[in-house]
């Protein structure tokens, strides 16, 4: 069976997040790389909702998922260590965490590089973590 690698913060996880991990999961053995608290705040000025070993705990509860692993390095592509250890097939990406410096990555080590669409489980609305973040921000009860 081919292993399958994808990386992210997974911090608000929600469906789009579970939807992305189900259709990763239908190439081979779903490895996720999360960030680290350390690496989220330094790339995103800000400190998670949900802690690393929560986060980790969450998503290597997912049925889709093989194993789940916090990232060891710092900057975008924080994965490149746990890559070289996983030695994955193909390396996943949705069309929002398509980079150059992902591709050149995975074809120094021989990565097949795959985007997916944005696509929502049928019934279910589209979710992003941006999406979520928005609402959150909303009143509870809009009159």
């Amino acid at each position: 069976m081919k292993k399958v690698m994808v990386s992210g913060c997974y911090d608000l996880l929600h469906s789009g997040h579970l939807m992305f991990f189900e259709t990763a999961a239908k190439y081979g053995e779903l490895y996720v790389c999360l960030g680290s608290d350390k690496n989220i705040e330094l790339l995103k000025n800000n400190k998670t909702q949900f802690n690393e070993n929560e986060r980790l705990y969450m998503v290597q509860s997912i049925k889709f998922v093989h194993q789940a692993m916090i990232a060891s390095g710092l900057g975008y592509l924080d994965y490149e260590a746990e890559m070289m250890e996983i030695r994955p097939d193909i390396f996943i990406v949705n069309e929002d965490g398509d980079q150059p410096k992902k591709r050149s990555l995975c074809e120094k080590y021989g990565v097949e590089y795959l985007v997916l669409t944005r696509d929502p489980k049928k019934g279910l609305p589209v979710r992003s973590s941006s999406g979520v973040k928005l609402d959150q921000q909303l009143p509870y009860r809009r009159r």
